[in-house]
C-alpha cells in the first residue's frame, strides 16, 4: 500500500511538473514578438490604403478611357456622314 502511494505521489508530482514546464512554454508572447506584430499589423494597413488607393485609381482610368473611346466613335461616325456628303456633292 505504501508503494502505491509512493507510486501516486511520484506520478503527481510528475504530472504536476510536467504541467508547469508547459504552461510556462506557453505563457505569451515576448516583447519581441509583440513588437514584430505590431510592425505587421503596420504594413497590413498600408498595403490596405495602397490597394484602396490604387483600385480608385483603375476606376478613374477605365472611366478616362471609356469616355475617349465614346469620342472616337463618335469622331467615326461624323467622319462617316462627312464622306457621305461629300459624294453627295460629288455628284
Amino acid at each position: 500500500m505504501t508503494k502505491l502511494r509512493k507510486s501516486v505521489s511520484v506520478a503527481l508530482a510528475s504530472l504536476l511538473l510536467a504541467g508547469m514546464i508547459g504552461f510556462t512554454g506557453c505563457s505569451g508572447v515576448s516583447e519581441e514578438q509583440m513588437a514584430e506584430l505590431e510592425a505587421l499589423r503596420a504594413e497590413v494597413s498600408t498595403l490596405t490604403k495602397d490597394v484602396n488607393y490604387l483600385k480608385s485609381e483603375k476606376s478613374k482610368l477605365e472611366r478616362e478611357i471609356a469616355d475617349k473611346n465614346a469620342k472616337l466613335e463618335q469622331c467615326a461616325k461624323e467622319m462617316a456622314e462627312t464622306k457621305a456628303n461629300l459624294q453627295k456633292m460629288g455628284k
